[in-house]
């Protein structure tokens, strides 16, 4: 069951005008609640599309690296090696 939490957002003056062109019979929605809804959807797949951007990269890089650069660990090495980073 999903959970909601109401929240007060207080916009003036420009800001105010710009969520009222983008609502309603002119706009891209309907109220100013789904408006807002989109727009945090919307950043949230930014943040998602940057972080698998950033993962993208870092293994392009890995891959790219020559043999030599890598070493073998066992489990066991993984598991302690995180011990010391936590």
């Amino acid at each position: 069951m999903s959970r909601t939490t109401t929240m007060t957002v207080r916009l003036g003056g420009a800001l105010r005008d710009f969520v009222s062109t983008n609502v309603g019979g002119n706009g891209s929605c309907e109220n100013v609640s789904k408006y807002i809804r989109a727009l945090i959807r919307r950043d949230k797949e930014r943040s998602e599309r940057e972080a698998f951007d950033r993962l993208k990269a870092e293994l392009a890089r890995a891959f790219a690296a020559p043999d030599e650069s890598f070493h073998p660990l066992s489990a066991e090495d993984v598991i302690a090696r995180n011990r010391e980073g936590s």
